[in-house]
């Protein structure tokens, strides 16, 4: 009888190597949950269902976006944490998943123990926005009110921990001004506000704001990375008009549950990089002043580690307590 043990035992794994397989083979044999957090209209959110809509194609099932919004993104990433690792819930995080173990005093998760990384998905400058009427022309505008008067200048950000927040804290420490963050839920209301004269400034991702820009209802004062974007080449850097040596940008990348298998990841990966990669994705995309990426699941998780080690005592030394 002692014998049989290790046969069965073979036969056990053989059949758990056989139905992970298929599993990842048949995938998806349903709906995909794709949750957003952060507002319809944002950069995420575009992002989001740009990739679902081929997605859908390449899977045959549809793509659900679910937009799940708030404190920085926590409350759709614990909705993730709380799925079924098996592949039917995703979630678009942007670069603030890597930070807020550093902004939030009890995070209801692991970021890397109950996250399996997919794909890094993309990236893109930040901008300083204003709407067109305003009187700051030009960065310095800005700077030269802010020193003037302050505490009397605030700025629209999406959520605390967000690239947003980060971009504008990094902004006020490097400059040395003190402006007054105002928190979010998304890109979109923040550009809403500016066009309607409630807020004077604001940082954004490049693709939840171009259009208006284009349009000549917003003015972007200065990109958040060392270089101008091919997008908007027009547009100054931060780094150009003022504060030497400021550069940080966003990225947005796909994350499963933990426990999702390694294969279903990779595989899961290899289909959005195949998606991002269709011309038409592509174009839409770059227009937007997105740099389109398609990584393997390892690389995501060295840049969702090395972020999370870039940005800790950036954001001790810029005096950002948690929440």
């Amino acid at each position: 009888m002692k014998r049989m043990f290790p046969i069965i035992a073979v036969i056990a794994m053989s059949v758990l190597f056989a139905t992970a397989a298929y599993a990842q083979q048949g995938f998806p044999s349903k709906p995909v949950r794709l949750l957003i957090p952060y507002a319809a209209g944002g950069a995420v959110d575009i992002l989001g269902r740009t990739l679902g809509d081929e997605l859908s194609k390449r899977w045959g099932q549809p793509v659900i976006i679910e937009n799940r919004t708030g404190a920085g993104g926590t409350i759709a990433s614990q909705a993730l944490v709380k799925s079924d690792p098996d592949g039917y819930t995703l979630i678009i995080v942007a670069s603030g998943h890597s930070m807020n173990p550093y902004l939030y005093q009890k995070l209801p998760y692991d970021t890397f123990k109950d996250f399996v990384p997919i794909s890094l998905l993309g990236s893109s400058p930040n901008m300083m926005l204003v709407a067109a009427g305003s009187p700051f022309k030009r960065l310095a505008d800005v700077l030269a009110a802010a020193r003037a008067k302050p505490g009397s200048l605030s700025y629209g950000m999406s959520g605390i921990g967000t690239s947003t927040h980060l971009a504008g804290e990094l902004f006020k420490y490097m400059a040395k001004v003190d402006i007054v963050a105002v928190s979010y839920k998304g890109g979109a209301p923040i550009i809403n506000d500016l066009l309607g004269g409630h807020l004077p400034l604001s940082f954004n991702n490049i693709p939840e704001s171009i259009s208006q820009i284009r349009s000549g209802n917003l003015r972007a004062l200065g990109m958040t990375t060392a270089t101008r974007s091919a997008a908007l080449p027009d547009v100054p850097t931060i780094a150009e008009s003022g504060v030497p040596g400021y550069d940080t940008a966003v990225w947005w990348g796909m994350l499963g549950p933990g426990g999702m298998s390694a294969d279903l990841a990779a595989k899961i990966s290899r289909d959005c990089a195949a998606a991002l990669n269709v011309p038409a994705v592509k174009q839409r995309l770059d227009s937007l002043g997105a740099i389109v990426a398609g990584t393997t699941p390892a690389e995501f998780a060295k840049l969702i580690r090395s972020d999370y080690e870039k940005w800790g005592p950036i954001i001790k030394a810029a005096g950002i307590k948690p929440e």
